[in-house]
């Protein structure tokens, strides 16, 4: 798969949408990602996030963590609330929950960060990040996950 087509999402895995997010140019995504297939994509991201969750890395942790997903239709922003407790993570595109912690990034950003093609770290010193709340959390966020590398 080499076009960025958010109908082709649910097919393949992890480390094909890792290398797909690595070949497409920012400029594409940005594209794809402020048009009618952004809820989608965004869904399908999230909706993998348990499935990746490595509860063996969380311990004890506890954490309520609210992504803010900016450049929607309008200018509009996407949040996702995901939840680590009891060894597992749930997640869901109606927050009711106080974070601990919440992040705030556009699209490409977010896509970088969760297929393995961004530095969350970098990211976040170069401003493409801003994370309000535990930033001790929000620098061990992505070893909970496994993160797939393209």
């Amino acid at each position: 798969m080499t076009d960025f087509n958010p109908d082709a999402l649910a097919s393949i895995g992890p480390k094909e949408f890792a290398q797909l997010v690595k070949a497409t140019p920012d400029s594409k995504i940005a594209e794809v990602m402020s048009g009618d297939s952004r809820t989608k994509i965004l869904d399908e991201v999230f909706n993998r996030m348990p499935a990746l969750f490595r509860p063996e890395r969380a311990g004890s942790t506890t954490a309520v963590i609210h992504w803010i997903i900016t450049g929607g239709a309008g200018g509009a922003s996407d949040t996702y609330e995901t939840v680590i407790e009891n060894g597992a993570c749930t997640v869901t595109n109606q927050p009711v929950r106080d974070p601990k912690l919440a992040m705030t990034m556009d699209a490409v950003t977010f896509l970088k960060v969760v297929s393995g093609d961004g530095n969350p770290m970098m990211l976040f010193m170069t401003g493409k990040i801003k994370a309000k709340g535990d930033l001790g959390l929000a620098a061990n966020v992505a070893k909970l996950f496994d993160i797939p590398k393209a």
